[in-house]
């Protein structure tokens, strides 16, 4: 049911690149059981999607508040999405 999964795209900026963030992510998605992907940006910052359970992606996004140990995250913007129909089982890098 759509209301017991929960959809965000994110947008993480701060010290995010170079430090782990994107494999640490992919980590700590997979162990949440959710589906999606994080990948760099441009301007320095990384973004994605995460989709799940309404907790997992609740505890997902409080982890990117703080990342890996060496990123020192700035801000985290939060877009909600609908859920995605037949969403992926694995977070995965994009390049």
């Amino acid at each position: 049911m759509d209301q017991e999964r929960r959809r965000v795209r994110f947008h993480v900026t701060g010290e995010v690149q170079g430090v782990g963030f994107r494999a640490t992510t992919r980590h700590k998605g997979n162990q949440l059981g959710l589906a999606g992907f994080v990948q760099n940006r441009a301007d320095g910052g990384v973004e994605g999607e995460a989709e799940g359970a309404v907790a997992a992606v609740a505890a997902f996004t409080f982890w990117l508040h703080k990342g890996p140990p060496l990123a020192r995250v700035a801000r985290v913007d939060l877009e909600d999405l609908p859920p995605a129909a037949g969403a992926g089982a694995t977070f995965e890098v994009r390049r």
